[in-house]
C-alpha cells in the first residue's frame, strides 16, 4: 500500500527524533560542517586531502558541499544525478574539478523509472516511492562499482548519498560486494520507523563503520 504524504512525514520525523537518542555517536576530531544550510554536511576534515576521491550522488540544484570540499582541500568531486533539472543546472557549473554524470546511483546497472515529488516546484524525484502525480522519467542508473570503473578509480574516499530513498538498495549492494568508502554521508529518506533505521545503522556498524554525526536524517560515518 502506498505511504500517504502525512504518514511519510510522521515516520521520517519520528525516526529523526528517536534514533540519535538510541545510537552511539562518536564525534572524534576534525568534524566540520561544509556547504549551505540546505545542502551542507558534517565531515571529518582530518580524513580528507587533496588526493581524496569524492562521489556525490544527488545534486538537485545545490552543490555548495561539493564546491566547499574542492576549495578547502583541492580534491576532485564526481557528482551524479539523472534529474532533468539537475542536468540543466550542471551545464552552468564552470568548476573544472567538479565532474558531472547524468545518471543515477542504484543497486544494479539498469534503466529505472523516477517518480515526481509531491510539490512540482521541487527538484528531487524518487526511484523507490510514488510521492506526487505526473509522468516522471526513465534514466540509466549504475552501481557504485560501475561508476568507479567509468571514472578509472580503484577507491572512493567519501561517498555522499542524497538519493530520495534509493540509499537502502544501494547500501545493500555496497555492503554485500563493496567497495566500502572511508567516509559515508547519507540522508536516510525512506519512510520507516525508528527501529528500522536503527537496524540499518547497526548493519553499517557491523561492517566496521562508526557513526560520527547525526543531523536530522543526515548521518556521517567513517570506516577503519
Amino acid at each position: 500500500m502506498p505511504v500517504t504524504h502525512l504518514t511519510r512525514r510522521i515516520k521520517l520525523k519520528t525516526a529523526e527524533t528517536v534514533v540519535p537518542w538510541v545510537t552511539r555517536i562518536r564525534p572524534g576530531h576534525g568534524l566540520e560542517r561544509l556547504g549551505s544550510v540546505y545542502g551542507g554536511w558534517w565531515v571529518p576534515t582530518d580524513l580528507i586531502t587533496g588526493d581524496s576521491l569524492v562521489y556525490a550522488a544527488g545534486v538537485g540544484e545545490d552543490i555548495s558541499f561539493d564546491l566547499a570540499l574542492i576549495r578547502r582541500f583541492g580534491c576532485e568531486v564526481w557528482a551524479m544525478d539523472p534529474t532533468p533539472r539537475s542536468i540543466a543546472f550542471a551545464e552552468g557549473v564552470t568548476e573544472p574539478r567538479w565532474h558531472f554524470l547524468p545518471n543515477g546511483l542504484w543497486r544494479e546497472n539498469a534503466v529505472v523509472h523516477f517518480h515526481p515529488p509531491v510539490d512540482p516546484a521541487h527538484v528531487s524525484h524518487s526511484a523507490t516511492e510514488v510521492r506526487g502525480r505526473g509522468p516522471g522519467f526513465d534514466a540509466q542508473c549504475h552501481t557504485l562499482a560501475t561508476f568507479m570503473k567509468m571514472a578509472g578509480h580503484q577507491r572512493v574516499d567519501l561517498l555522499k548519498m542524497d538519493i530520495e530513498g534509493a540509499e537502502e538498495p544501494v547500501l545493500d549492494r555496497i555492503l554485500a560486494e563493496g567497495p566500502l568508502p572511508r567516509v559515508l554521508c547519507i540522508e536516510f529518506d525512506t519512510p520507516q520507523g525508528p527501529w528500522s533505521l536503527r537496524r540499518r545503522l547497526r548493519r553499517l556498524e557491523n561492517a566496521g563503520y562508526v557513526i560520527r554525526h547525526a543531523e536530522a536524517r543526515n548521518y556521517t560515518l567513517t570506516h577503519g
